[in-house]
């Protein structure tokens, strides 16, 4: 236990993607909430969680690992409580408990929102506690929009719906987020609202698939409401960014594109995952669209939407991918030319049907084919960069560079990242203006030019 007058403090771990982070960060608030502090690292943590990822077998491999480091920490402070929760916890939770013993507390994805409760209830009755929902509650209003603790105090995420209605082949959100699950826009508009009276300035809408947004509501789907949402958020005074992540490329409608293209809040901005460029590929996946289809709707954003940047997600290595089939990925990928990119090699997850198809692509050849797709890329990323050159870009200010600390961060519409020297009293959650100097494949330089960065936007541009 903690020397009397100390708070306890606890230490949170995140794997994963956007919705896993923005988890942590409403654990986080809930336990702030309870009288916790963070800690600033294992050995000054009265509390360590784990808010884990299940989507690809290293996020399964680095808990494991961190869950095996803790044992002997956890054997000299038996006081030191341990808890698992997130979507390994959902699928895993028996592998979980026979692999580490040391496991306090395990909860999975539906029991985000009462984690501190848990947390507390295990406290106070002693033993290991099991809490994971097989279903999300029929409410998942209560406690969903608690406050956070934000890594940034000028942007902010907000999940806009969770789970998942999809049927990707490689995928195993399904099963641990279940169903798709939209929250109603007031209550969304309302927590922006409070955002932006706490400083936000940026807001990202979450969701596992955003642009089927609302389908789960009233009307039943009739009407398409995630242009109706952004219209609606862009309304809040003292937002002056809304980004959203993800779409997926089948939903990709008309309007959500007159939307990015009509209201200036929107950054222009596209994460647009398109898998594989093979169509005998897409369809063993269960995308639900063509390599053609996916390029004509790159084709009308770009054409709709002012100096918009595309990025995208790629699989290499699906089974029964062939060497034509990694081609045609290729092919598109070139033709698409994207500004950005996240890249992976398939790996293979038990429970989803991917996972039993026989033509499991050898591990020598995955490799050996993202090594060439990496390649392409990353000069599709640089070209895109370069041409930034003698521009000046508005920056949002993240605060101080990771790796050199006379240098600044900021973000540009299109969410390029760019590096500027320290100056003055500029600090995170400033809009500056920035001259690009020079880029890299993943970043830019620049220098702040004189004045304010540009004055909060009209919604209809």
């Amino acid at each position: 236990m903690p020397s009397e007058g100390r708070r306890q403090r606890y230490l949170i771990k995140t794997f994963g993607c956007q919705m896993n982070f923005h988890d942590s960060e409403r654990i986080s608030g809930s336990l702030d909430a309870e009288g916790m502090e963070p800690a600033d690292d294992e050995t000054d943590a009265d509390l360590i969680v784990f808010n884990t990822c299940c989507v690809r077998e290293n996020a399964d491999n680095k808990l494991y690992g961190h869950l095996g480091a803790l044992k002997p920490l956890k054997a000299s402070n038996p006081d030191l409580r341990i808890a698992v929760g997130g979507c390994l916890a959902q699928k895993e939770r028996e592998a979980l408990l026979d692999h580490a013993e040391h496991i306090d507390v395990l909860f999975g994805t539906h029991n985000v929102a009462d984690a501190a409760s848990i947390l507390n209830r295990q406290e106070n009755e002693g033993g290991q506690l099991v809490e994971i929902l097989d279903a999300p509650p029929i409410e998942m209003t209560p406690g969903f929009d608690a406050a956070a603790r934000r890594e940034r105090r000028s942007a902010a995420w907000v999940t806009i719906a969770t789970g998942c209605n999809n049927s990707c082949t490689f995928c195993i959100v399904p099963s641990v987020r279940g169903p798709e699950r939209s929250r109603p826009i007031a209550e969304i508009v309302n927590e922006v609202q409070r955002l932006a009276e706490d400083g936000v300035a940026e807001v990202t809408l979450l969701g596992q698939n955003v642009n089927s947004y609302g389908r789960d509501l009233d009307d039943g789907g009739a009407t398409p409401l995630f242009a109706k949402l952004l219209e609606a958020v862009a309304q809040v005074d003292g937002i002056r960014r809304i980004r959203f992540t993800s779409p997926h490329p089948k939903d990709l409608r008309p309007e959500t594109i007159e939307a990015m293209a009509s209201i200036s809040k929107v950054m222009p901005q596209l994460h647009l995952p398109l898998q594989s460029g093979s169509d005998r590929i897409l369809a063993a996946m269960h995308r639900g669209y063509t390599a053609d289809r996916y390029l004509d709707r790159v084709e009308k954003a770009r054409d709709a939407v002012e100096d918009l940047a595309i990025s995208t997600d790629l699989i290499v290595g699906f089974p029964g991918e062939t060497e034509e089939d990694f081609e045609a990925t290729l092919e598109v990928v070139s033709q698409a030319r994207f500004d950005d990119s996240f890249s992976f090699i398939y790996s293979r997850r038990h429970g989803t049907p991917a996972a039993d198809m026989v033509e499991q692509v050898p591990a020598e050849v995955s490799s050996e084919r993202y090594s060439r797709l990496s390649t392409l890329l990353n000069e599709l990323a640089l070209s895109s960069n370069l041409a930034r050159i003698g521009k000046t870009e508005e920056l949002l200010v993240e605060g101080v560079s990771k790796k050199d600390p006379t240098m600044l961060t900021g973000r540009t519409p299109q969410n390029r990242l760019v590096h500027f020297p320290a100056a003055g009293n500029t600090t995170e959650g400033d809009f500056v203006n920035a001259l690009i100097t020079t880029g890299a494949p993943h970043h830019l330089f620049g220098e702040l030019v004189p004045g304010d960065g540009n004055p909060p936007p009209d919604i209809n541009g």
